[in-house]
């Protein structure tokens, strides 16, 4: 059997980009239409750069098996609309048991995290700290600061995304909010919806996977 071979990537911090990866992609704001409670703000910045970059990643895949890890770099701009702050479409991995892990180059974020049965929990980070996503839990990030947000993360080849499931319970549990006094709060999503028993245990039993 053939080893494979090392590989060194190389991350430019001021650019938020893994430079000599073989994988790129985009979301524009038009892309993340639907996430944010004020419809208003949110067609205010799509009049102004609809087709502008909100957040992207760069990756390098080594293969597709769960011993190969898939590792990259996302860049997020800052912003809010209306109160909330700028965040990415989020997911759980459609092979649930598989974790990841997140470490910031530059930027203030929050790594918020939601398990099947909607506990809450918010991961403040700031440069040079990691995250670590385990199993099971739906995450996205959130940029809470005044620039881009740059994250290294890593997880296993095969994990997969599942983008539906927040979409599926109404967005997640809580929305990350400007507080008026520098920081940020959780404010509860009204149009969040309870996952049944049976739906949380499909989950957990990566029957959903399935599905």
């Amino acid at each position: 059997m053939r080893v494979a071979e090392p590989r060194r990537c190389d991350i430019s911090v001021a650019t938020g980009m893994l430079v000599n990866g073989d994988g790129h992609y985009r979301k524009t704001y038009r892309d993340l239409a639907g996430l944010y409670a004020d419809a208003a703000g949110f067609e205010a910045i799509l009049a102004e750069k609809a087709d502008k970059v909100a957040y992207e990643v760069t990756s390098y895949t080594p293969g597709e098996k769960t011993s190969d890890l898939i590792m990259g770099v996302t860049r997020m701009e800052p912003g809010k609309v209306g109160r909330e702050f700028f965040l990415t479409r989020g997911h759980i991995h459609a092979r649930g048991d598989r974790p990841e892990i997140y470490h910031t180059l530059s930027g203030r974020g929050v790594m918020q995290l939601e398990s099947p049965g909607g506990e809450v929990r918010l991961v403040e980070m700031g440069p040079q700290q990691v995250c670590y996503v385990p199993p099971f839990w739906i995450h996205r990030s959130v940029n809470i600061g005044s620039e881009d947000l740059v994250m290294f993360f890593s997880y296993p080849a095969d994990s997969g995304q599942d983008y539906g499931i927040i979409e599926r319970s109404g967005g997640m549990r809580v929305r990350v909010m400007d507080d008026g006094k520098g920081g940020y709060v959780a404010e509860e999503n009204p149009a969040w919806r309870e996952r049944s028993a049976a739906e949380v245990d499909a989950i957990l039993s990566g029957e959903a996977m399935a599905a």
